[in-house]
Formats: structure tokens, C-alpha cells, sequence
């Protein structure tokens, strides 16, 4: 689910060989940008839930890859302050997706099966693109490995919304469609409430480190 990079790894110095890193994060940065927008549109079309809970992930790809281009080699604080703003949007968008959902299920609604199937083929696509184009980055450092684990477990997010539209269409009913937008959602709230948590904490941290570094300096040690 989105926001699967939780921690400062995300917005980590950039490594030695930073030119071909920083072009590989740019094109998954409009990749995961654009499809966020496809899904998001598709599945506020087609009815789906589960395509709306989805774009959370794209989104919070989109938003990692943002942060690491953006704030890479600035002070520890401002990443921190960036991870906390990120979070925050994850979890006003996961509660979003949560009221979509529950909106749908008391209206019964029924989704376009097929559009949920073409739309998560193509997500699948982009995220194998991803996938492969970061492959040659997963032995680096933790900031690396962890952009590659994230894009290669998000086709299980577009996995189970292809499960999700099988059981629409086999069973008629809008039910699947609302069980794993539900789960997909909370998942993101989960992730967004761990990314404010650890922010939070690091701010805490830098604050007390700057409060002693700065009796330090004035006491002459």
C-alpha cells in the first residue's frame, strides 16, 4: 500500500552514482504521478472503490519519489518536515477513500468490472516498468532498496484489484469491489499514521539535539 516507505530511507543522500538515480526516480515520479491521476479518475467513473483506494499507493509512490529528488542532502529537519506533510495527506486521502467506500456500500452500487480490470492491467504495467527500471538500484543503499522493494509490492495492491473486479463480475455484485477497497484504505491509514509517528519523532529528536548544541556553544565547551 502506499506510503510503504515509512522512514527516513526515502529521503536519504543521494548515492555516488546520483545522475542516473535522480533520472530514474524522475521517471518514476511521473509515472506513478500520471497513474495516481488515471485511477483516480477511472475509479470515480467506473464506481470502484477498490481503483480509488489504489491511486493512494500511486500516490504515495509519487510523493516518496518527490521527497527523495527534492530534499535529498538538505538538513535531517526538513525531510522530517516532509515526511510529516506527506503523511498527513496520506491519511485526509485514506479517510477520503474510507467515506467513497462506505458511500458505496450503503447505496449498493455496482462497479464497471471491466474498467477495473483494464485499469489495473495498466497499473500493473507501469509498476513492472518501475519495477525493472530500479531492479539495477536494489543492492544499493537503504534508500534504493527500499524505492525498489516499494514499486515491486505494489502490483500486489493492483493484483488484488483485479481480484476485486473478477468477484464483481462473477458475482454481480458491488461487495468484493467495497472489501478490498476497505482493506486497501486502511492499510493507508496505517502507513500514514506510522510516516506522521516517525516524523514527529525525528522532529522531537532534533529539537532536543539543537537545544544541547546550543547550550554547548554558549557555555564554551
Amino acid at each position: 500500500m502506499a506510503g510503504c516507505c515509512h522512514d527516513d530511507h526515502c529521503a536519504s543522500t543521494p548515492p555516488a552514482n546520483a545522475s542516473a538515480w535522480r533520472t530514474a526516480l524522475w521517471i518514476a515520479l511521473g509515472i506513478n504521478a500520471t497513474m495516481f491521476l488515471a485511477e483516480i479518475v477511472a475509479g470515480l467513473a467506473a464506481g470502484s472503490a477498490s481503483l480509488q483506494a489504489d491511486a493512494l499507493d500511486f500516490l504515495g509512490d509519487a510523493a516518496n519519489y518527490a521527497i527523495s529528488l527534492a530534499v535529498a542532502g538538505l538538513a535531517q529537519t526538513w525531510r522530517a518536515r516532509a515526511a510529516l506533510a506527506k503523511g498527513v495527506t496520506l491519511i485526509v486521502l485514506a479517510l477520503w477513500v474510507i467515506a467513497s467506500t462506505a458511500w458505496h456500500a450503503w447505496f449498493r452500487t455496482l462497479p464497471e468490472a471491466e474498467v477495473m480490470s483494464a485499469v489495473a492491467g495498466a497499473a500493473i504495467v507501469a509498476n513492472g516498468i518501475v519495477a525493472l527500471m530500479l531492479y539495477r538500484f536494489r543492492t544499493g543503499d537503504a534508500n534504493m532498496r527500499s524505492v525498489w522493494i516499494c514499486s515491486r509490492n505494489d502490483v500486489i495492491g493492483n493484483l488484488a484489484v483485479l481480484v476485486a473486479a473478477a468477484g464483481v463480475f462473477g458475482t454481480g455484485t458491488g461487495w468484493p469491489d467495497i472489501v478490498v477497497a476497505s482493506i486497501m484504505a486502511l492499510l493507508g491509514l496505517d502507513g500514514g499514521r506510522t510516516i506522521v509517528q516517525h516524523a514527529l519523532e525525528e522532529l522531537r529528536t532534533n529539537r532536543r539535539t539543537g537545544i544541547v548544541l546550543a547550550a554547548v556553544q554558549r557555555d564554551g565547551f
